[in-house]
């Protein structure tokens, strides 16, 4: 009866224990359940529960309400441990206002070495880690085979941003939607105005203005010149500054327009948000990268797109960043990039890449010796959200590209 007893109370004793000692992880996502990556996620969070005793409690906010929400959020007693980061000046001025913890001594080299470097190099701040890499991403010109095929344009000969325009205005004769654009949510519209930057200034003169200033430069004028070029074809759908970023997905997904400027989540999210959850086939769809401008000073191997993944705020424990190192590992990465979810940064995970656009980003990125991050994310929440509001009122057709461009000069003046 002792020895009964005994083992009662060790049991009871280590339960209590192990219940004191276990933690509970708050991880904030922005991938609802139709996600091509959320059923690993949550597998990812039952396998370590199971082997720590630790919960993962999954919280998940849609794309706008998880900008908005998150510096409230940030700032309460309730913050999230882990939240999802597109790295760059925002994660920068969260590291600066206190928010983020420095795990540097969690992770070890060991893990460190089977990432890509240069993406876990993108989740450091003044020589502190304050986060984890997951993916990288592309923005690129998709299109709609049979749309594009019946208005007789050949996507091969769009070289040179003319070429572009010629395009847009075949496009319109044939009756077709050319570009589908979500204009509500302004950062869809960033990537036009920035890209322009890329293939105008290159990587030097965007590393100046960065340093020094000089937004204003005529290299930056003229993509607003060529931006308002494009505008005044009225290539977009009627009504796209009420559109959100799914309302422009799904309109590619339902063959609404002929052509749509977004990263290559728009594979999956042109499913999704179409009436009929499928979207456009594999074999109706199609990439090609932004067209090199006439005296430009990029080159056309650049590319515009993210280097995203996971910040851990101030509080968050130990087994938080154990947590999300089980996450990011080969297996679960190459399963995720088998289908179809993103570009893995896992050394090895990329060759289980089978996707014929996502093969294509990957090596796109691969030969790209400037990849750089989101203007609204890299340059940091004030100077970004002046990016998505000027570049939002060109594509409105309601300032100059002198206003413009002095708009983000007076940013980032500001911000000195």
């Amino acid at each position: 009866m002792k020895l009964l007893l005994k083992i009662f109370f060790s049991l009871t004793f280590l339960t209590f224990y192990s219940s004191a000692n276990a933690d509970t992880i708050k991880w904030l996502h922005l991938f609802g359940e139709d996600s091509s990556q959320y059923p690993n996620m949550v597998r990812a969070a039952e396998e370590f529960e199971a082997k720590t005793g630790h919960t993962v409690v999954m919280q998940y906010l849609e794309n706008e309400s998880f900008k908005a929400k998150l510096p409230t959020m940030l700032q309460s007693n309730d913050r999230p441990d882990i939240f999802y980061s597109w790295s760059g000046g925002v994660m920068y001025d969260q590291a600066k206002a206190g928010f983020l913890r420095d795990i540097s001594d969690v992770v070890p080299d060991s893990y460190l070495d089977t990432v890509s470097a240069a993406a876990a190099d993108a989740f450091t701040f003044e020589g502190q880690r304050v986060g984890l890499p997951l993916q990288v991403s592309q923005v690129a010109w998709w299109y709609n085979k049979d749309l594009i095929n019946q208005a007789g344009v050949d996507v091969s000969n769009i070289k040179e941003w003319d070429d572009l325009i010629s395009a847009v205005k075949q496009i319109q004769a044939a009756g077709i939607t050319p570009i589908c654009m979500g204009g509500k949510d302004k950062w869809p519209v960033h990537f036009l105005w920035t890209h322009l930057h890329i293939r105008n200034g290159g990587k030097d003169l965007f590393l100046e203005s960065l340093n020094n200033g000089g937004w204003d430069r005529p290299e930056y004028l003229k993509s607003g010149e060529q931006m308002l070029e494009l505008v005044a074809l009225e290539p977009f759908q009627k009504g796209f500054l009420a559109h959100t970023w799914p309302d422009q997905a799904g309109f590619f997904g339902d063959g609404k327009c002929a052509m749509a400027l977004m990263g290559n989540w728009m594979y999956g999210s042109q499913k999704s948000n179409s009436a009929s959850g499928e979207g456009l086939g594999d074999d109706n769809m199609g990439m090609f990268n932004m067209p090199m401008t006439s005296g430009g000073l990029g080159d056309a191997g650049d590319t515009l797109g993210g280097i995203n993944g996971w910040l851990f705020s101030s509080s968050a424990p130990d087994s938080a960043v154990e947590f999300m190192m089980h996450y990011v590992s080969l297996d679960i990465q190459k399963e995720d990039a088998a289908n179809g979810a993103y570009i893995p940064i896992v050394k090895g995970a990329d060759v289980s890449l089978t996707n014929p656009f996502l093969q294509q980003v990957a090596q796109n990125i691969s030969n790209s010796e400037y990849h750089q991050i989101f203007y609204d994310q890299f340059l940091g929440a004030d100077i970004g959200r002046v990016v998505n509001d000027v570049s939002t009122d060109l594509a409105a057709g309601i300032i100059t590209p002198e206003e413009a461009t002095q708009a983000v000069q007076e940013a980032w003046e500001f911000n000195q």
